[in-house]
Formats: C-alpha cells, sequence, structure tokens
C-alpha cells in the first residue's frame, strides 16, 4: 500500500472522528432545546392583617384546612372592623349554582328603587321564598320579570365586572368570581348610592331568615354575637362535577366582615360543604380568639339544584353521599 492511499484513509478516519464529536457537543443542546416549560406554581392563599401576626395565621390555619382536599378552591374573607383580608382564585370563575339568588334580589332591588315604588305584595313573596328557601321557581319568575337588560344593568352599576348572567334562562350556570360576590356582600352590608338603607336592610333580613336546613357553609364556626346573613348553592355537570358555595356576612356586636368560599371538582356535595366549613371555621377562630360559643352548621345541610341544559331542577334536597 502506498503512502498516498494511507493517508488517506488516516484523513478520512480523522473527518468520522470530528463528524462524531460534533454530534456528540451538540446533544445536550438538544435536550435543553426541547425540555418541557416549567409548571406554572399552584396559587397561593395571601393574607393582610393590621394585627400583628393575624395574617400569617389566617394563611396558615387556611392552608391547613385545605391540606388534602381536591378540586378548585377561591376564597374571599374582608374584615372591615379588624382590617384583614385573604384571598385565593379571587378571579377565577365558576357556576354559580344557587348564590347567584342574592344578585336578583339586588337586581330587583334597585328596579323597585329606579320606579321609585315599593316592591309589590307578590314580588315580596317570590323574593322571600327565592332567599329563605332557595325556591328555584320564584328565582325562575323574577327571573324572566327582571330580564336580561335590567340584570346586566344592575351587575354593571354593582361594579360586578367579572359576573356574566347566564345565558336562555340558565340562571344556575350565571359565571362568578368570589371578589364580584364580596363587592355583592359589601354593597348589601355597607352604605352605598346604589342601594337604599332600605334596601340594604330588607335584603339582609331575608338573608338572615335562610331557614335552618340551609344554614351550613360559611356560617360554620362563627361567633354566636355574630348575626349570621347568608346564601348557598350546589350543582353537579359532567365537567368539574358538584360545584358547592357559600357566601356570608357576619355584623353586629362589633363584627363587619364577609366570607366567600367557592368550589368546584367536588365528587360530592358533602365534600364541598367540608371543605368550606374547614375554611370558615379557620377564618371565624382567627379573627375572633376569644369568642366563648360558635354556631353549629345543620348535620344534614340541604340546597336547590339548578336547571341545567343536562337536567331538570330540583327543589331542596339533602347533601347524600351517594348523589354525584
Amino acid at each position: 500500500m502506498t503512502q498516498h492511499h494511507i493517508a488517506g484513509r488516516a484523513l478520512r478516519r480523522s473527518r468520522v472522528l470530528a463528524a462524531a464529536l460534533s454530534i456528540a457537543a451538540l446533544a445536550p443542546a438538544l435536550v435543553v432545546g426541547t425540555a418541557a416549560p416549567a409548571a406554572a406554581a399552584a396559587p397561593a392563599v395571601s393574607c393582610t392583617a393590621k394585627t400583628a401576626g393575624l395574617a400569617a395565621k389566617l394563611k396558615k390555619d387556611i392552608d391547613a384546612a385545605l391540606k388534602g382536599r381536591k378540586g378548585a378552591v377561591a376564597i374571599y374573607f374582608n374584615d372591615v372592623a379588624g382590617k384583614s383580608s385573604c384571598t385565593l382564585r379571587p378571579t377565577q370563575k365558576f357556576d354559580s349554582a344557587s348564590v347567584v339568588k342574592a344578585t336578583v334580589l339586588g337586581a330587583l332591588l334597585v328596579d323597585a328603587q329606579n320606579g321609585k315604588r315599593a316592591l309589590t305584595a307578590r314580588e315580596k313573596t317570590l323574593a322571600t321564598a327565592m332567599i329563605t328557601k332557595s325556591d328555584n321557581a320564584s328565582t325562575t319568575t323574577l327571573w324572566k320579570q327582571l330580564g336580561m337588560t335590567k340584570i346586566k344593568r344592575f351587575l354593571t352599576s354593582a361594579g360586578m365586572k367579572e359576573t356574566t348572567a347566564g345565558a336562555n334562562g340558565y340562571w344556575g350556570l350565571t359565571q362568578i368570581t368570589a371578589r364580584d360576590q364580596q363587592i355583592l356582600l359589601s354593597r348589601l352590608t355597607t352604605k352605598n348610592t346604589l342601594l337604599t338603607d332600605a334596601s340594604r336592610t330588607y335584603a339582609l333580613k331575608l338573608m338572615r331568615d335562610v331557614v335552618s336546613s340551609q344554614r351550613w357553609g360559611t356560617p360554620a364556626g362563627a361567633p354566636t354575637t355574630a348575626t349570621v346573613q347568608l346564601k348557598n348553592g350546589w350543582l353537579s355537570r359532567s365537567t368539574h362535577a358538584w360545584r358547592v358555595h357559600s357566601i356570608g356576612a357576619f355584623t353586629g356586636k362589633g363584627h363587619d366582615y364577609t366570607i366567600t368560599v367557592l368550589t368546584h371538582g367536588n365528587k360530592t356535595m358533602n365534600d364541598g360543604v367540608n371543605t368550606i366549613q374547614a375554611v370558615s371555621r379557620a377564618i371565624h377562630k382567627a379573627v375572633n380568639p376569644t369568642a366563648k360559643r360558635s354556631f353549629a352548621p345543620p348535620a344534614v345541610p340541604h340546597e336547590a339544584v339548578p336547571a341545567t341544559p343536562e337536567r331538570a331542577a330540583k327543589e331542596a334536597i339533602p347533601a347524600s353521599p351517594s348523589l354525584r
């Protein structure tokens, strides 16, 4: 073999080796370049408070109440008197279920105010049944009477910009957020230009007179010195399973705070109820550390189920582990 052939073979070997080394050098870059992006951090409870140490305690206790619980939970707590607040997923949207009935009541009262009139006897009967017993038929009647224009006008006037009224008469599918529900509760509990004092007093009385079997949710653990006003709701669909919600206002004798807890992805009604009540107990205890007695919710919660395109409405039914 000539020196020329030997030199040519050596050159070819060196080129193959160089190519192999180049590919090896690029391999790490290719892996890095195609790696999946890091997962977004899960939403976290955020609290503020004027009282030293209270914000940290609220966050710690709410986190403990949520530990191991499934599904999405949105929380908004605001204490006007104690100057403290907590939020979790405040702008996430949920199907409203029956908590929207408090919004319907607000829209009805503003409509009467705009007409410079009092509620009629018929309207009072419907409003009372809608709030105190969560009556679906009464809600549907008032929803139709008001119409989408007046309902949307109320939402705009109230500043509830994240709420979208349910279409095609399905008021239980109104899209709500915890932040907007807190805005509504503020309109009901604090003097403002939207609702007159008389209208606010009337609305809060109805929410105070909710039947005992439906007084579950945010009132759990509330001090017995507080006046409790609430509205709850639940609804099951093929996506997100059970939606279970509760909004509450706690006033009188130095109390002036509101709690909204919205949930979905609950396997059963009771799963949602238990989550809401665990969070509420944590909040009530943290802001009322010296309370001697607390409110006990009903052993068997009841609530109405609004109509959806898949299912007919049901009037107040008990929470049942067998219902999916």
